[in-house]
């Protein structure tokens, strides 16, 4: 008899989530669980929705005039959309890097060392073991070792992209919001990047919005396809790409449109 393996516990649950900017309906009553230390992947067209899916996990949307939701969206009894919580707080938890590297105008080592000081109260000999293991685990501590505190800003495309993710992984969340962190980067380094993630889901539940099909078939363990705010289909990454229930899904995926 075949028995399908159990899905792994839900760290976050959305149910009939719903959220606009001013009168506009961004996203249309979305319900899904993602699982924990996996990665999922937000698929769709321009404008479906993902990236303003995405920004909501850690209240970025809180920044944009207009922007309301409704619905549950819980982390483990939290409720993300309690007006009363404390956002700085929950974005050191829940980590976000985004589509263009945006390292601070300050040395490498600084980069790193920026939200570990302003979280805790730590020795310099402390805060050099969370600069060194934060750059291991962005596969960057070979390249910038010799140079910590030269100018991040000298550091190419590829390497600022994964500064940006050892400085957001020195503050010890426990989710990555990845918001298109290769579209910027050429084939070598979006490997780079794929192969990190492959990496921190050991240690981190991981969400990111990609453009790129293969990108999502090759990095995820989970997919979630949107359109026009809607969540049209969301499953496992090798059930969706290859026997996706919907007829839209599998459009979308051979390219028939977006």
């Amino acid at each position: 008899m075949h028995t399908e393996t159990a899905p792994p516990p839900p760290l976050l649950t959305l149910r009939d989530f719903r959220c606009w900017y001013g009168s506009y309906e961004a996203i249309k009553g979305v319900s899904m669980d993602v699982a924990e230390k996996k990665v999922t992947a937000f698929i769709g067209p321009s404008g479906c929705g993902k990236s303003t899916l995405l920004r909501w996990f850690n209240r970025m949307n809180d920044l944009v005039p207009g922007a309301r939701a409704q619905g549950v969206m819980d982390w483990g009894g939290t409720n993300l959309l309690d007006p009363k919580l404390d956002v700085v707080a929950l974005r050191r938890r829940i980590g976000m890097v985004f589509q263009k590297a945006n390292p601070f105008p300050k040395s490498i080592y600084d980069n790193v060392a920026f939200g570990p000081r302003l979280h805790w109260k730590l020795s310099k000999a402390e805060l050099d073991g969370i600069v060194e293991h934060s750059l291991r685990r962005s596969a960057l501590w070979d390249e910038v070792k010799d140079r910590l505190h030269q100018s991040a800003l000298g550091l190419s495309g590829g390497q600022q992209q994964r500064l940006c993710i050892a400085r957001t992984v020195a503050s010890k969340p426990e989710i990555l919001l990845m918001d298109e962190p290769c579209s910027a980067l050429d084939p070598r380094s979006t490997l780079a990047i794929e192969e990190l993630m492959d990496e921190l889901r050991q240690e981190f539940t991981i969400i990111i919005v990609t453009h790129n099909m293969q990108q999502a078939a090759r990095a995820s363990d989970y997919t979630a396809f949107l359109y026009q705010g809607e969540l049209v289909e969301f499953g496992e990454t090798a059930k969706v790409f290859t026997t996706p229930v919907k007829k839209q899904t599998e459009d979308y995926i051979r390219g028939k449109f977006g």
